[in-house]
């Protein structure tokens, strides 16, 4: 199902194989789902998570000045002010209530599964251009979206009914819907309306699929504070 995310995505996220579902549908997510995910495990995730937006934030202004058209320089900046002014919110919101302040999470030590996908995507970001960025960053953008989609709508009474709703919401899959065309248009402009056949789509195949699996260690990293 690809809830209109454009068409470079599922392109990739077909080409990445079984790693794809490994994310998506992974023990930590099935948690989320049935809401048997340990809260332990859950807010140890938190926190990490808020770390990791904070350099995805980052991933994303670096992408402001890749940009080579103003409409992506809009498209990224955009992006930046949603993830600082919004996303970030509903962990410091759900870290508060566990008695956790936002200065706790900012200054959390960074856990090495968040070190290593964190850097690959601004590595991939300084060393490559505006496409290899942009398909580091979409395995987070896009999965999540397609986990809200799956896992919602809950009842109220949900434990972790936020969380679903939050990526499950209009808002966010609106916000996977410009991910989507951002990246078309992009991949259009620089690689023609073929780009299957481009020696850069191997390139930026191979970077979704390192992307996805680090998504994998992430929430391995998560189930591990659950005891």
């Amino acid at each position: 199902m690809t809830h209109d995310y454009g068409m470079t995505f599922p392109r990739l996220r077909d080409a990445a194989g079984t790693v794809w579902r490994d994310y998506t549908h992974h023990a930590f997510v099935e948690g989320l789902r049935d809401g048997n995910l340990p809260r332990e495990a859950f807010l140890g995730y938190l926190v990490q998570d808020y770390v990791f937006l904070i350099h995805f934030a980052r991933a994303w202004a670096l992408a402001v000045t890749k940009s080579e058209t103003l409409e992506e320089m809009r498209a990224c900046a955009a992006t930046v002010d949603a993830l600082v002014n919004d996303e970030i919110g509903l962990h410091v919101k759900t870290c508060a209530a566990a008695g956790l302040s936002e200065h706790d999470l900012y200054n959390a030590e960074e856990h090495p599964a968040n070190l290593a996908y964190t850097r690959y995507v601004l590595d991939a970001g300084h060393s490559g251009d505006f496409l290899d960025l942009l398909a580091a960053l979409a395995p987070c953008v896009m999965g999540y979206g397609e986990i809200g989609a799956r896992l919602g709508p809950v009842a109220d009474d949900h434990p972790y009914a936020d969380w679903i709703r939050t990526y499950a919401g209009a808002d966010y899959q609106q916000v996977c819907r410009d991910a989507g065309a951002l990246f078309d248009g992009a991949v259009t402009r620089r690689l023609g309306d073929a780009p299957m056949g481009t020696p850069g789509w191997t390139r930026l195949c191979q970077r979704f699929t390192t992307a996805t699996r680090l998504e994998v260690s992430f929430w391995d990293m998560g189930l591990s504070f659950g005891g």
